[in-house]
């Protein structure tokens, strides 16, 4: 068996990235903007603004991508810096710690290289200080010695462009947010879209599909490249060990059963999620860290790995009382939703929990 083979403690529709998707992702990666596909608005704007600053010869503003994660973020950096033609540095906010640590980094950037934080809005606080200056006037000052006798010495920067990556763009600071000139958010993948981007990777794989195997992975893909990726590589293992290579619609959907994959995209603990709501507290309101204990889960799993998908699929509403199954829930499950989930239903509206309150 392939070494993604995921158990019951991980998902293989997760859309973060596990070792095996970073190495097979650098083959199949867009090398320039117009392999990249959909994200039409934000691939115009980008194209703009890197010709604009390759007519002029100047660095472009400072970029922040925002969305949620296996949209395609860390490749439009990838991009930036080779529609550029110049040096790519790859870091992320949890591994500046310090200050000094930023300074090395930007100390040591050339002129006109692109420099790309994912996740930056984890970085310290000391670091995201010196980061503003560095954004603004291409100059850290670096703090030498403690007490009364430290001193700060300004240390000049090569002209960079800053790429910022987020998943949780509520999360940046004011300032932070303000020093970047270009702000696009990436949308998730219309399944057309993912079928274009399936058929792709098949070529460079070496893998042959066919359309409608093609299809069937998009539609459970969850609007996510990377989980089309990873769906795609799957369902070619399953079609060479028990079939005749080929990924066809018979293969896809052999394949994705034995993965437990259905035919929306769920998992086995999506469908658990939605089976506890429904069997156990008829169908809500139940706040997240009790329905996590029904599952097994963390609730933070809960929250940040199936809620997502399954509020933008309509299965689950979060209101100020708690977590509702939806009467297309009960539906997904092969059950007939009582008349008072329908009231129910919709009497709420599905509003961020901007205020980060857990009902």
């Amino acid at each position: 068996m392939t070494d993604e083979f995921f158990d019951d403690g991980s998902m293989l529709v997760s859309p973060d990235a596990t070792d095996a998707d970073l190495a097979a992702e650098t083959s199949v990666r867009p090398k320039r903007l117009e392999e990249f596909i959909a994200q039409h608005r934000v691939r115009e704007q980008l194209q703009v603004l890197l010709q604009g600053a390759v007519r002029r010869g100047s660095p472009p503003d400072h970029i922040l991508l925002s969305g949620p994660p296996g949209l395609g973020k860390t490749t439009l950096a990838m991009i930036v810096a080779a529609e550029l033609g110049t040096g790519l540095r790859m870091t992320s906010g949890p591994a500046i710690e310090r200050s000094g640590d930023l300074a090395a980094i930007l100390t040591g950037l050339g002129p006109g290289d692109v420099l790309f934080i994912d996740e930056i809005h984890r970085i310290a606080k000391p670091a995201e200080e010196l980061l503003y200056s560095a954004m603004e006037d291409f100059r850290v000052d670096v703090i030498v010695g403690k007490g009364p006798g430290a001193t700060a010495i300004p240390l000049d920067v090569e002209p960079f462009t800053l790429v910022g990556a987020t998943t949780r763009a509520g999360l940046l600071t004011g300032p932070m947010r303000d020093r970047f000139g270009f702000v696009a958010h990436l949308d998730f993948y219309e399944p057309d879209a993912l079928r274009h981007i399936l058929h792709r990777s098949a070529r460079i794989l070496g893998v042959d599909v066919s359309d409608d195997g093609a299809v069937e992975i998009a539609g459970r893909s969850r609007g996510t490249p990377r989980i089309a990726n990873r769906l795609l590589r799957r369902v070619r293992d399953y079609a060479e060990v028990r079939g005749d290579g080929r990924v066809t619609l018979d293969a896809a959907q052999a394949a994705l059963k034995v993965y437990d994959v259905d035919e929306l995209g769920l998992d086995r603990l999506d469908r658990a999620v939605l089976r506890a709501l429904v069997t156990s507290f008829g169908g809500g309101p139940v706040g997240l860290s009790t329905l996590a204990v029904a599952v097994g889960e963390q609730p933070d799993t809960v929250e940040e790995v199936c809620e997502p998908f399954l509020v933008r699929a309509g299965l689950l509403a979060r209101t100020p009382r708690g977590r509702m199954a939806t009467p297309a829930a009960w539906r997904h499950l092969g059950l007939q939703p009582p008349d008072s989930a329908f009231g129910a239903a919709q009497s709420r509206i599905d509003l961020p929990d901007i205020f980060g309150t857990d009902p």
